[in-house]
Parts: C-alpha cells; structure tokens; sequence
C-alpha cells in the first residue's frame, strides 16, 4: 500500500502561524523545531525546568524561554520533544494540568502514545511530526533552503481538523519542501524502532564489530581491519544515499560487487532474517518497550554497562587514535 506525500501547495500555513506553540525540551529535535518554527513565522515558546542549562543558549537564539508550565498553559499545541523515557513524568508534572479542550499535542515519536504510558484526555487532539534525520540536519536544511522529510500522524482527532493541523505544523519545521508523508502512530513506532535495532544501530554497529574482530583475530593489523570494516562504511552509504544501490555497485570494482552478492547472503541469512522477526514481534507486542522502561526506572543499569563495553573495545580505542590524526574531522 502506498503512502500518501504532500508538499506545500497542500498545507496551510496559516493555522500553524495562528497558533501559540510550546516547544517542551531543547536538545537535538527541540532545538531544531523550536528554531524553524519561529524563522517561519510562528509564535513558539520553549518550555524548560527552571535551572536547565539549555535556557540561557534558546534565549541567545532569539527564542522566548519559560517554565514548561507556562509554556503549556500559554500554548494550544504542546509539541513533547524530550527524551521517551522521561515523557510521562514530564506529562504528568507539567503538561496535563494546562491542558483544554481543542488543545494539540504533539510528539516527535510514537512511543509513549502507543505503548499507553500516556493516555492524553479525549478532547484534545494528538499528533505527530517526526522528521527523517537527526536535530542538527533538520535545522542545517532548512536554514539552506531545503528540509528534511516528515512522516506526520494523528492518534486523536477531537477538532476535526488534527490533519490539516500536522500538515501545518510539518511546514513550519520544513517538511513540506521535500515531502509530508501520512501514517499512524503505530506504524511509525515499531517501525523506527526496528529500523534502530535491527539495521541502522544494532545491526549495523554489529557487523561493524564482527568484522573487524575476524579481521584481528586472523592476526591483521588492527588499524587497517578499521579502515576495511569501519571508516570505508560512510564512503559505501553515501553512494547509496545518493542514488541507490545499482549506483553503488556501478561506482566499486567488478571484485567488490561480485563478493557481495557472494558474500552478503552468508552473513545476512535466513538465521539473520529469523532473528530481525523476532525482533520486530518483540517491539508490535510491547516487550521490547516494557522491557526498556524497567531499565529505565533502574537508573539505566544495563544500559550504561553496555555503553562503558562499548567504549572500552579495541575498536573503538583503535578508532579514535585514528581519527585524531585526521585533519578534516571536527574535534
């Protein structure tokens, strides 16, 4: 089935340069919504905890700063860009009292909505805006005059008009120039969530690592077992990025190209295959969620083990010798 794109010749920009936004949360997607939104004409607010040190840089950029209080009291669209697992405590502190009827809540992401860890009242609408790439892009492209896709949802539509609404408020952050994309919120949350685990961050990252590790173990020198496994990764997705695969292929050797439909299948495999359903049965039931919560609420235990592993490996040790000898690498 199809999805459903619009551009800006189908939004109205003018219900969401009508409207008092809230911007609760002020990191990667906050800042970049918050900054948008107001170069497009909108009146937005951030709201903050009072003593957050991303007050005094929102009030530099030229953005009205307040309590998230106030901001939602002030606010008829409350958009939730803060971290998911703080979500519902910021819901229930600060957002849930200030909120009234014809009210719009917005959220960046699917999980809490989806998974029940909040429940907004019924007469108000709830949608969302969740734009195709990190905080940082989304403000570069459209400070450059292009924008990053958008993929919008509405979970509730208590004044008949939460579409026309999404649309509107796609626009301002400038989703519009390259492309609205329509879903619901369940198909945006299991599937980025899979996407994150199975392919873009877990997979990804273990083969990375896998590779690397079969490279050192058969004696090769762990340097050029980064270079094979590790920094040619960007050079690959880029021309992927840029025009396909066919491209890719078109643009390696004969040898390369012929290893990976050789290779390829070897490693990814139908054990791979098996263990990616698993994965996204476990994400479609809630197990993966209520799973992630309870880390949570243990202070990120198991989290934070990983993440110290992480840091620790030879790869990633190997890695930033590396690239601290590289001259064109921001430090």
């Amino acid at each position: 089935m199809a999805i459903e794109i619009c551009y800006e010749k189908d939004v109205d920009p003018s219900i969401i340069q009508g409207m008092k936004v809230a911007i609760i949360g002020y990191g990667s997607q906050g800042h970049a919504h918050a900054l948008n939104l107001m170069d497009s004409g909108c009146d937005v607010r951030v709201g903050l905890r009072e003593g957050s040190k991303s007050w005094a840089t929102a009030e530099e950029a030229g953005l009205k700063v307040c309590t998230m209080d106030q901001a939602a009291e002030e606010a008829n669209l409350i958009m939730m860009l803060v971290p998911d697992e703080i979500q519902p405590a910021v819901y229930k502190d600060h957002i849930e009292a200030h909120l009234h009827s014809g009210d719009t809540l917005g959220f960046g992401h699917g999980f809490n909505i989806h998974f029940g860890y909040i429940v907004p009242p019924a007469d108000v609408n709830v949608i969302m805006c969740a734009p195709k790439g990190p905080g940082h892009i989304v403000r570069r492209q459209y400070t450059e005059g292009s924008g990053v896709p958008d993929l919008i949802c509405v979970q509730q539509d208590a004044t008949g008009n939460a579409w026309d609404i999404a649309k509107s408020y796609a626009w301002g952050v400038g989703g519009a120039r390259t492309g609205i994309m329509l879903g619901t919120f369940a198909q945006e949350t299991e599937e980025d969530l899979f996407g994150e685990q199975a392919v873009l961050c877990g997979g990804c990252v273990e083969l990375v690592k896998a590779g690397f590790d079969t490279l050192v173990d058969a004696g090769y020198p762990p340097e050029l077992a980064y270079f094979e496994c590790y920094h040619e990764l960007k050079m690959i997705v880029d021309l992927m990025y840029e025009s396909g695969i066919g491209f890719m292929n078109y643009s390696i050797s004969n040898t390369a190209e012929y290893g990976e439909y050789y290779a390829g299948p070897k490693v990814i495999n139908d054990e791979s295959r098996a263990a990616m359903k698993l994965i996204l049965e476990r994400i479609q039931n809630g197990e993966f969620a209520k799973e992630f919560v309870a880390d949570c609420e243990n202070d990120h235990k198991w989290l934070l083990e990983q993440r110290a592993k992480c840091d620790e490996s030879l790869i990633e040790q190997t890695g930033k010798q590396i690239r601290s000898m590289f001259t064109w690498i921001k430090k």
